[in-house]
Order: structure tokens, then sequence, then C-alpha cells
């Protein structure tokens, strides 16, 4: 108690938080990465023109609407402290999970599974969300937790339910691109926690033998892919119409590419799903290979500038949220990029801030902002969920 009989601050908690200005916070963002941000945005509406025939009124405007609204949502959540992050966190992954089982009741059909819900007349695609709310929900889990106690194998069951929960749902729809990626960053903000190496031995130990069975209880279209993929060739005008086409069109577009708005298999329709999920392959068409790598360098830069911002904060949950956000990132990159050369079978993901959607969009923003509140709130110090409590 003071001499007027008020209770005195704090001092850690104000060396942790020196200024809770709005204004004071919102110079400490990551500028750098918001224009990162907004270029890759630029380089979509730019596609997004060309997928729509030279015109902004198909995909390009309402992207950008869609951007603009996302951009705004970003810095808002950038400015949220963790400790609101981590109260939310739970409740976020119990709305995602609700959403998830609303699809499987009264979603959608689009290109062969059940993905998609109508919200306030919108089409919203709840697995977008999903991997973002188990994201938050991780990183607070093994905040909580603390590194000094993943040693103990029962710690990690909690955790383990929170990944597979969704992971099962996503699969139902089904959908099994996302749905990987989805356990995928599970696996990652496990190890990024402190997971001991015997722990990770025995988890990866059965991977090799669960091909067979993993295989037999796909469903057929899946199957299908992986068969196209191996042989595109047997159905040049069915099954493999798709991959066939793109890379036709990534071979033609040569070094310097065919030229903005004249890529032949682009304009002429030839190229399925340009808005979407072969995105990359307009790019890569009209603007070669030099513009193709210059779009992957771009990527590359944001996926190692989020993991640089992650590894910059000073607390467990700020690390693990970043490490989270930067990966689900990479991986939509690596597996639309992979998918569209051919590389792996094709799977409908889009690519990040390119690709033609609203759900992949805002979700996506949205994680931006989770990244950079890492950022802003970098240099606070983990003051534990017991001694939250007790103030």
């Amino acid at each position: 108690m003071n001499k007027f009989g008020f209770l005195k601050p704090n001092k850690r908690l104000l060396r942790a938080e020196p200024d809770f200005r709005p204004m004071a916070r919102l110079l400490q963002i990551n500028w750098i990465y918001v224009l990162l941000v907004c270029v890759m945005a630029g380089v979509g509406y730019v596609a997004l023109i060309s997928a729509g025939g030279g015109s902004a009124k198909a995909f390009a405007a309402p992207q950008m609407t869609r951007f603009g609204f996302g951009i705004v949502m970003m810095i808002a959540v950038a400015l949220i402290s963790p400790r609101v992050l981590r109260l939310l966190s739970v409740p976020i992954y119990m709305v995602s999970i609700l959403l998830l089982g609303l699809v499987l009741k009264i979603g959608h059909v689009g290109k062969g599974a059940e993905r998609w819900i109508n919200l306030a007349g919108m089409q919203f695609q709840p697995s977008e969300f999903a991997k973002i709310a188990l994201v938050l929900v991780l990183a607070t889990w093994f905040h909580r937790i603390g590194n000094e106690r993943m040693g103990n194998p029962l710690r990690l069951i909690p955790p383990a339910i929170l990944t597979l929960v969704p992971v099962v749902l996503v699969l139902k729809e089904p959908n099994l691109g996302t749905a990987t990626i989805i356990g995928l960053i599970g696996a990652t903000m496990f190890f990024a926690a402190g997971m001991r190496l015997w722990q990770i031995a025995i988890l990866v130990a059965p991977i090799p033998f669960l091909g067979n069975f993993v295989y037999s209880h796909l469903h057929d279209y899946q199957k299908a892919r992986i068969d196209t993929f191996l042989h595109p060739e047997h159905d040049p005008l069915g099954a493999g119409y798709n991959i066939i086409q793109s890379k036709i069109a990534l071979g033609s577009g040569g070094m310097w590419g065919e030229g903005y708005l004249h890529g032949s298999q682009g304009q002429l329709n030839f190229l399925p799903e340009k808005q979407t999920d072969f995105i990359f392959t307009m790019i890569g068409e009209e603007w070669g290979f030099v513009g193709g790598i210059t779009v992957i360098s771009l990527l590359g830069v944001m996926t190692l500038g989020g993991m640089l911002i992650a590894l910059r904060s000073r607390n467990q949950f700020g690390r693990l949220l970043g490490i989270g956000i930067a990966m689900d990132f990479f991986l939509y990159c690596a597996v639309n990029l992979s998918m569209v050369m051919g590389a792996i079978p094709v799977g409908g993901v889009p690519l990040p801030l390119i690709s033609y959607g609203g759900s992949a969009m805002l979700t996506m923003m949205f994680g931006f902002g989770l990244l950079l509140s890492s950022w802003v709130h970098r240099n606070e110090r983990d003051p534990g969920f017991e001694e939250e409590k007790q103030i």
C-alpha cells in the first residue's frame, strides 16, 4: 500500500509491459513483415487479374476487399496481449471443433467433399480456421506445462488428443491434404516445445508400416489422385488432365515467360482451377522461370522471417505461436508448389495470399496477426499461469 491507500503496482509486470498505450504498441509492430504480406497480396492481385481474363471484377477485386478487411484484423490481433490470447485459446479451439462438426452435418459439397458451411451468407471453410486454433491452443498448453515437464509422457496425452480431434474431423469431410497439414503442424509444435528424442522415435517408428493400411481406407477419388500422380498419361483427358496441363503451362513459360495476359494455357482456359489451386502455374507461364523463382523466394523470405520473429520471443508461448504460424504458411506453400509441379498428388491446397479464396485469406491474416503479436510482446517474460492467478 502507498500513502494514499492504493496497492503498489507490480514492478515485474511493469518491466514486462513497459507501455500500454495503443500507439506505442502500434509502433512496435514489425512493419517490414507487414510490407512483405502486402507485397505477396499484390502478386496475388496481379495474378488474379490475369486469371479473370484481364478484368479485376471476377477474382482480384473481391480478393482485395477481403485483404483490406484482413489487414485491419491482422493489426488488431497483433496488439492483443499474450495473456488475453491464452485465455481465449480454448474457446477459439472449441468453436473451431464445433464448426468442423457442423460441416459434417450441413456442409456444402465441393470437389467430392463437404468442406464449406454458410455463415451470414458467406461460404466458410472451417478446416482453415482449425489450423490456427490448434496452434493457439497447443502453444497455450506447452507454455503452461513448461519444458522441464515434457519428459513425462502423460503430459503429452492432452495435446495429442487436441491434435487428433481436428485431424479426424477433417478426414471425415474427407480432406486428406488439410488433415495431413494439421497433423504436421501439431507434430512441429510438439518438437518445438521440447519433446524428447526417444518420444519422437516411438511415435515415428510405426509410420513406415501404416502405408498399406492408410491406402486401403482412402476414398476412391483419393486413390485415383495417387494413381494419377504415378501415371498421369494413362488418362490424359480425365484424371490426369489437371497435372498434364499444369506441366505444359509451366514448361511453355521458359526462362522469361510468354508475357502478362498472354499465357496460352491459362488465357485459353486449358488450365483448370487457375484462380485457386493452379495460380502459380499461371505465374510461371506468363513470367517464366525468373518470375516463378522470384515468387518462391518471396514466400521463402516470409517463412524465414516468421521463424526469426518466433525465435526472438523471450517467452515460450510467443515462440511456439510464431513457429506454428510460420510452419502453417510454409506447409501450404510447399504442398501447393509441389502439387502444381507434379512432385506430389493434386490435393486442392491453395497458395497463401495469392490463390483466390476468402477462408484461406482471412484465416492466414488472423495467423499473421498472432505472429506479429509474438513480436510486439517479444520482451515479455513468462510469468506462468500460477503467478498470473495470484495477481
